[in-house]
C-alpha cells in the first residue's frame, strides 16, 4: 500500500498553537517534507523542532523566490517526485505549512501534482491573521461586517476599490510593498486605523500603527489589519 501524505498547518509562529493533531502527526513522521526559500532555512521546520522525532528523513525542497513562474514549478515538480518515492514505498509523508496549508499556501502545488494517485489528508493551522488579531486583543469583524483578505502584491487601483467597500481588512505578503499600501490607505483616509504585526506570536514579534512605520519595506511575515472606525 502506497504511504499518505499529509499536509499540516504548523500556525504562525508560537509551537504552542500547534493543534494535537498537528503535534501527534509531526512527532510521529518518519518522513517530513518542508520548503526552504533560497537555500535558507525553513520556517516551519523551525516553529516544530521542540516536537520533532529523534529520527526521520527529511525532504527539504528548495524554492527559489522570483518572480517567475518557471523555477518554483521545476522545484515543485523535483520536490513531488521525492515525495512519491516514500510514498511509494509505503511511508507516510508530513508536509509541513506555516499558517494553514490551503490559506495562500504553497502546499497546494505539491498536492495537485499528487493527489490523483495518493491519499491527501489537510490538517489545519492557525492562519497569521487569526494570529495577529489576537495578539490585537480586538475583533476582526462583528455582527454583519465584512472581511476582505488582500495580497499586498496587487495594484494600487485594485487594492483602493477592494479597500474603499471594506467593513474590515487583512493585507499580507507586506514586504516591499508597504509604502505603495500606505499611500492607499492615506487616499482612503484609512491610515490611522492600521496597525502592522510583524512575526505575530513569534519571539521577533513587532505591533506598531502604521502611519509610525517610515521603512520602506517591511518583512515578508507582516500583516496589516486595517478596521474602520
Amino acid at each position: 500500500m502506497s504511504g499518505i501524505l499529509f499536509g499540516v498547518g504548523v500556525g504562525p509562529g508560537d509551537p504552542e498553537l500547534l493543534t494535537v493533531k498537528a503535534w501527534r502527526l509531526i512527532s510521529g513522521a518518519s518522513t517530513i517534507a518542508y520548503l526552504c526559500a533560497n537555500g535558507g532555512q525553513s520556517t516551519a521546520l523551525e516553529i516544530v523542532r521542540p516536537f520533532l522525532p529523534d529520527a526521520y528523513k527529511s525532504i527539504a525542497i528548495d524554492m527559489p523566490m522570483r518572480v517567475e513562474r518557471q523555477p518554483a514549478q521545476a522545484a515543485y515538480d523535483e520536490g513531488s517526485n521525492r515525495i512519491a518515492k516514500d510514498l511509494d514505498e509505503g511511508r507516510d509523508v508530513v508536509f509541513l505549512c506555516e499558517g494553514d496549508p490551503l490559506f495562500y499556501g504553497s502546499f497546494k502545488f505539491v498536492s495537485e501534482r499528487l493527489i490523483q494517485k495518493y491519499d491527501v489528508v489537510v490538517v489545519p493551522g492557525i492562519t497569521s491573521i487569526s494570529a495577529a488579531t489576537a495578539e490585537l486583543r480586538q475583533p476582526l469583524v462583528e455582527r454583519d461586517e465584512t472581511l476582505k483578505v488582500l495580497p499586498a502584491t496587487m495594484s494600487a487601483e485594485k487594492l483602493k476599490s477592494e479597500l474603499a467597500t471594506a467593513s474590515a481588512a487583512a493585507i499580507i505578503k507586506v514586504g516591499r510593498h508597504i509604502d505603495k499600501v500606505k499611500a492607499v490607505l492615506s487616499e482612503l483616509n484609512l491610515l490611522d486605523q492600521a496597525t502592522a504585526i510583524e512575526h505575530a506570536t513569534r519571539p521577533t514579534q513587532i505591533i506598531r500603527p502604521l502611519n509610525e512605520i517610515a521603512s520602506p519595506t517591511l518583512p515578508y511575515f507582516t500583516t496589516i489589519i486595517v478596521r474602520r472606525k
